[in-house]
């Protein structure tokens, strides 16, 4: 897809872009630990809410 942008305002992004700031190197996505912590955080607010509920009746 060719840019929409004037050849000028591309090398100004390309420039933007690869400055150090922008070139952070990230650890790879781990979608089981993700599932892990969310199913732990619901974990502890089910059992937070069944404390709560039974000191309110």
């Amino acid at each position: 897809m060719p840019s929409r942008l004037s050849p000028d305002d591309q090398q100004r992004v390309d420039d933007y872009l690869s400055a150090p700031q922008h070139q952070v190197e990230r650890q790879p996505f781990r979608p089981w630990r993700l599932a892990l912590i969310v199913l732990t955080v619901v974990a502890c607010l089910g059992l937070l809410s069944r404390i709560l509920g039974r000191l309110a009746l």
